[in-house]
């Protein structure tokens, strides 16, 4: 019987904005040093699989975080795996953005001068269809909400069940299948023991 392919997500290591809470999407920040040693202990946690794909997004903090994992040199660099563009609210906070519209969610307004929900799926979706026909394990590096857009599509859902989803720092989730390329499922998500907290 042919292994079921799995779809490994990993998010970037810590960077300086995402430590504060501020929206960090295009911007190209990069790895702080507590992000660079989580990113250090990821080849332990991904030593017993092997990946027949492995994607990244451009953004520094992901190429960072594939290459300390130990997958640059394999990595093919996929656009579509950027984070959500935040457009007006780059850099600031949800507290500090519900200031101005107390009622406001990523993943059912989306962004002034940003990416709508609309766009994001449709981002998220060409990648699955990238993924979907490959055999063996893939092993993609990207962003917060970008990942969790991309799981909650894999799923079939709409894209505002992605605000339902907590998504660490270097952590490490498994989407599957329940059967072979049917019912899709999430094996895995969020694990973050191998990670060693920041110290505020």
């Amino acid at each position: 019987m042919t292994a079921i392919p799995k779809l490994y997500l990993v998010r970037h290591g810590e960077t300086e904005w995402s430590l504060s809470g501020r929206h960090t999407g295009l911007t190209d920040k990069p790895l702080i040093d507590c992000g660079r040693e989580n990113a250090r202990r990821l080849p332990a946690r991904l030593a017993e699989v092997e990946f027949t794909t492995v994607l990244c997004s451009p953004l520094a903090r992901a190429r960072q975080t594939c290459e300390l994992t130990g997958f640059g040199a394999r990595a093919v660099i996929d656009a579509d795996l950027v984070e959500w563009d935040y457009g007006d609210y780059e850099g600031r906070t949800t507290a500090d953005i519900r200031s101005d519209r107390p009622d406001w969610r990523l993943f059912v307004d989306g962004c002034p001068g940003g990416e709508s929900p609309t766009a994001i799926t449709q981002r998220v979706e060409r990648v699955l269809g990238r993924v979907r026909p490959l055999d063996g394990n893939t092993l993609l590096f990207s962003s917060g909400d970008c990942l969790r857009a991309l799981a909650v599509r894999w799923l079939g859902l709409d894209v505002v069940a992605g605000q339902h989803l907590l998504l660490g720092t270097a952590s490490v989730s498994i989407l599957t299948y329940r059967y072979e390329r049917r019912d899709e499922a999430i094996e895995l998500w969020n694990d973050r023991r191998h990670v060693e907290e920041s110290k505020k």
